[in-house]
Order: C-alpha cells, then sequence, then structure tokens
C-alpha cells in the first residue's frame, strides 16, 4: 500500500479534462480510473488483450481487473484470463463516504456531508457470490480496498425527499485506508468475525459481524465451499458451522 502514489492517481486522474463525466474509451468512471493509475501508473501496460478479451492492466504479476460491481459480468473474462496468467480482481469498499446531491431541475449541488455507514469486508459478500467457484482457483487473488471517497447522486428518487432508489452520479476516492488481499482459501478466514463459540448459527454470525442475516448466509456460503467453516448439524430450522481452518 502505498498513500503517496494513490494521492498522485487522484490528482492526475482528477486533473483531466472531463475527469467527473466519465473517463477513458471504455465509458469507466473516475473511481475505476483512480484505481487503475494507482495499481499502475504506466499507461503501456493498461487496456491490453489477452485472449477474447481486454485486461485492465498487465504486468509482471499477471492480469489486474478493477470491478467496482457486477462481478457476473466479470465470469467470462476470468476464465478466458487465468488460462493464461495469475488473476487479481480489485473491489473498492467505501469505508468512509461523504455524499453530496445534485438536484435535477436547478443543476444546484448541496454541501457534503458524511455518510454514517461505514463500508467493510463483508460489503463484498454479494459480488463475490456471482465468482463463487472462481474464489478457489490457485491463480486467482482478491483484493479489498477500503477507500474515503465523496460520493455525488441525483436527486431523482422515488421517495418524497427523491433519495431513496436516486442514482449515482459519480464516486471520487480521496484516501487510501487500506488493502486486503486474499491470496488462498486460508485468507477468507478474515471475514469469520471474533466473539463467536465453537458452534454457531447464521444469526449468531450476523450479530458477532454486525451485518444482516441474510448477508450473514451469504458469507457462510462462501466459507463453506472453501473449506473454511463446515456445517456440523441444525438447531431448529438453522444451520450450526463451526470454524474448521
Amino acid at each position: 500500500m502505498s498513500n503517496e502514489r494513490f494521492r498522485i492517481a487522484c490528482s492526475n486522474v482528477i486533473g483531466r479534462e472531463k475527469a467527473r463525466n466519465g473517463i477513458g474509451t471504455l465509458g469507466e468512471k473516475t473511481l475505476h480510473a483512480v484505481l487503475k493509475d494507482y495499481f499502475e501508473p504506466h499507461k503501456e501496460n493498461q487496456e491490453i488483450r489477452v485472449g477474447k478479451f481486454v485486461a485492465d492492466i498487465v504486468g509482471e504479476d499477471g492480469v489486474i481487473e478493477i470491478q467496482t460491481r457486477q462481478f457476473n459480468k466479470l465470469l467470462k473474462k476470468l476464465e478466458e484470463f487465468l488460462e493464461y496468467c495469475n488473476v487479481t480482481v480489485v473491489y473498492p469498499v467505501p469505508c468512509v463516504k461523504y455524499l453530496s446531491w445534485i438536484d435535477t431541475e436547478t443543476g444546484e449541488v448541496t454541501s457534503r456531508r458524511k455518510s454514517p455507514k461505514k463500508g467493510t469486508i463483508y460489503d463484498a459478500a454479494d459480488e463475490l457470490y456471482r465468482i463463487k467457484y472462481t474464489l478457489d482457483n490457485p491463480r486467482f487473488n482478491l483484493c479489498i480496498c477500503l477507500l474515503e471517497t465523496e460520493e455525488t447522486r441525483y436527486l431523482n428518487g422515488w421517495s418524497k425527499d427523491k433519495k431513496r432508489g436516486s442514482s449515482r452520479c459519480d464516486r471520487v476516492p480521496t484516501e487510501l485506508c487500506g488493502e486486503i488481499y486474499f491470496r488462498c482459501p486460508a485468507d477468507y478466514k478474515a471475514f469469520v468475525p471474533e466473539g463467536l463459540g465453537e458452534e454457531y448459527t447464521s444469526a449468531d454470525f450476523a450479530k458477532a459481524a454486525h451485518i444482516r442475516r441474510g448477508t450473514a448466509q451469504t458469507v457462510l456460503n462462501l466459507l463453506t465451499y472453501l473449506e473454511v467453516v463446515r456445517r456440523v448439524g441444525k438447531r431448529s430450522n438453522s444451520y450450526v458451522y463451526t470454524t474448521v481452518i
């Protein structure tokens, strides 16, 4: 992790013409562009064809793909890339977020406010489920980037204040808070929270991790596949798990 290199990437990208309106030939947004420049500042190593697809970055360590959402669209790329080399998927998670709103009628932008929600690695659970059967491939690596971001959204939602269901304009990263790498199934033990007993249910897991039970069930599904945890029975209508690794 290099905060200085990250700040340089932010400065370079945000300073480009049209930086906030979609950057590059593939219609990427600011967050994607900053992370691409952070992980590979040399343009000659960006947007390289590998097989039938174009990779964000190709370097000594293989392919790096920046994926901000919709991991299901990454599946075919991964299948292709993993035939040739190691692949690292970078997924950004805003652990600190500031929000501003754009009035779609007047164009007025509100002053930014800090969101009470703090992002964690559990925010990646639903996306990882979409590529579940790739996670144990020995050539596959995951990097969760924890960031401070400034997000701008349009006031075009369905609620009275037009915020719920609104669409996002852009996300601009302002600080790199951490990088968490997952290079083998054992690394995913980082998703197992402290405070669990020897045996536990998804409800116990959710309480210990401070997440919704649905998210806990998704995480436990992934961890069971990766053999980090194992089902050892049932308690009422709930599966009972134990940590293996």
